[in-house]
Order: C-alpha cells, then structure tokens, then sequence
C-alpha cells in the first residue's frame, strides 16, 4: 500500500456522505392500492478512481484517517486486491455509524495553499466528484401541478388479465386523435396511475397531483383507433385503465451538488403513503425548482425539540433540533420534489421538517 500524504479542503456536502447505507431494500409498512412488492435496487454514494488514488488515500479524505481503508475494501468486493485499484473503477463510500449528529459546516476560510513554483499556477487537484447511484431512477414518480395529460388509456390485456405484468400485451385508446401520432412502432411509454395522496399532513390540492409509476411498454403496432404494446418491465402490478404518458430516461448516477442555504420544509408524504419512512424510501418534499432545490442536493430531517414553560406568554419554547436523518433529491417539479430517505437513526414519518445541512 502505497503512502502519500495529502492537503485536502472537503466542503459540507462531502462530510455528509459517511451518513450513508447501502444497498437495503425497503419492506412497505402500509401496502399502497396495488399491494405492490418490494422491488431489489442498488444504491449508495460512489467515488470514481482517478490515477495515483489508493484506498488508504480515499480513506484518508472520506473518513478522516487512513487506517478505515480495510473497513472501505470490504465494502468493495469487486476489488480483489486491495493494494491495485484502477482508474475508472467506481468505489461505494460506507456511513460511519458512530455519528448520529449533525456537524456544523466548516468554515469558508479558504486553507493556506502550499507553496508552488510559480505563485499563479492552479493547483492541479480537484475537489472530489461523489456520485449517487440509485439503479431504480426511472420508477421514480411525482407531485405536479397540473397534472400530465396522457397520451392514452390500457384498455385490454391479452387473455383478460387484470393485473398485467412483464412480458403481456396489451392494447391501448388513444386520448385524441392527435395522440396517435406518438404511438410509433419501437417508441417506449411510461405507464402510470394518478393518486390522492391520504397521509399528507397538509392538502394535496393546494400541492399538486402525484404520479405513481408503475411500468415500461414498447409500442408494437398503431391502427386507427387503438395501438399495441408489449409490457418491457413492470415496476408494480399494471392495472386496467392505467395512463401512459412520454417515456423520459434518467441516467442512474448523480453527482452530489452543494444544498441550497436557507431551507426548510416539511415532507408531505411517502410515495407508498407508508406511516413510516426508512431507509431508501421514496417521499415528497415541499420545495422545488422555485426554491432553487435541485437533483443531487442532500438535506437533513429535523425534530424539533420544545418545553413547555408555564411562566411565559404562549407556554412553549423551542429548543434544540435534533438530526434523525437526510434526503437525497431524485426529482424535482416547480413547487416539490422527489426524494430518497438515504439515512435514519429515528423515526421518521410524513410531516417531519428537513432544513440545510
């Protein structure tokens, strides 16, 4: 192993990333309208090898000392040599479980740099880029305001079948006539529901309305008055009357940006309108593009702790609030955003509050 040692400036949104669990599946705790299944997905926070870099480095920069990096190659087993990692090789970065808190941020003062030949030669070291890989980003729904207009209806099943699934066929009425020009042989469809959602602490029709994905069709065949499809995968059982709106791919991996300062909002509902939210559960937020939330940003969820003092006008004071885990955003919409419970060492259900890290 080799040993070099590194002056290296992390910002907040590096210091999060050991908060992180990986690859967990979610088990629903209220089965939503379909009794859907608990579907297998990877995800985590990625560091993509640069040249030079070795584990006892990575270990260094993003868990504070070296000595970690047995603890970040078992987290690794597609590595089979600790000692020769390689440039291109994506490294999964592991949560510390000792730290429960939130930190404060570090300062902005900007490091002294270390001397140089030429006083205006940059320094050649980037900051770190960390992904975050959430393999399932195309079944990921939303709350918009209006809702889409779909581009046609699921009206039959082959062999009557009313709960479709991978690998049927099914047929389709057009929403106008205009739709059926989108209805091109090899062209790819989302299949969707819309949903009220029943858990949201506040009201959904001041919100919006959410979309709850639930397959991938593959156009076969468009007459006149209806088109054929084959089911490519079914992320949830496929019902008759289902929606289908414009197929929209999303790359799996997203680079962590900085959190926008000043926030703090309320998650309106998990997406399965589950009573509780753990671990890589889906959820809504109520904040958006309009609030300057983007894909990749993280946030912290909060409870706010208060005492009630008889003494004083109004009886009650708030007090410290105490971290219970974070968001990673997923989507965002004008007034919300999709996101992914990527850490909780509390219980966290619908309503709870989330501010800037």
């Amino acid at each position: 192993m080799k040993i070099r040692t590194r002056c290296r400036t992390l910002g907040p949104m590096l210091l999060l990333i050991s908060w992180v669990l990986f690859a967990a599946t979610p088990s629903l705790t209220a089965a939503d309208e379909t009794n859907a299944t608990p579907i297998d997905y990877e995800a985590g926070f990625y560091y993509t090898v640069k040249e030079g870099d070795t584990l006892w480095d990575l270990s260094q920069r993003f868990s504070d000392t070296p000595w970690q990096w047995p603890d970040l190659w078992r987290e690794n087993k597609q590595l089979p040599n600790p000692h020769w990692i390689y440039p291109g090789e994506r490294i999964r970065l592991f949560r510390k479980t000792e730290q429960h808190r939130v930190s404060e941020p570090p300062s902005k003062e900007i490091p002294m740099a270390a001397p140089q030949a030429e006083a205006s030669t940059p320094s050649k070291e980037a900051q770190p880029v960390i992904e975050f890989l959430y393999s399932n980003i195309d079944q990921v729904g939303f709350i918009r305001k209006p809702a889409v207009q779909p581009l046609g209806t699921i009206i039959k099943c082959v062999g009557d079948k009313r709960l479709i699934s991978k690998g049927d066929i099914v047929y389709l009425r057009y929403n106008d006539s205009s739709s059926a020009e989108a209805f091109a042989p090899g062209t790819r469809m989302t299949v969707y529901r819309t949903l009220q959602p029943t858990d949201d602490p506040k009201s959904i029709t001041t919100i919006g309305t959410q979309h709850l994905l639930v397959g991938l069709i593959e156009l076969t065949k468009n007459e006149a008055d209806f088109a054929v499809a084959k089911v490519m995968k079914s992320y949830r059982a496929i019902l008759l009357e289902d929606l289908v709106m414009a197929y929209d791919s999303k790359k799996p991996y997203m680079p962590v940006v900085d959190s926008t300062q000043g926030i703090d909002g309320q998650i309106i509902a998990g997406e399965n309108h589950s009573k509780l939210l753990g671990d890589y559960f889906i959820a809504f937020i109520d904040k958006g593009i309009q609030d300057n939330i983007l894909p990749g940003q993280i946030y912290n969820i909060y409870k706010q702790e208060k005492a009630t003092v008889a003494a004083l006008k109004g009886g009650v004071v708030d007090l410290e609030r105490i971290y219970c885990g974070s968001v990673f955003v997923l989507h965002t919409e004008q007034t919300t955003s999709t996101v992914v419970i990527n850490h909780n060492i509390q219980k966290i259900t619908p309503g709870e509050r989330f501010q800037t890290p």
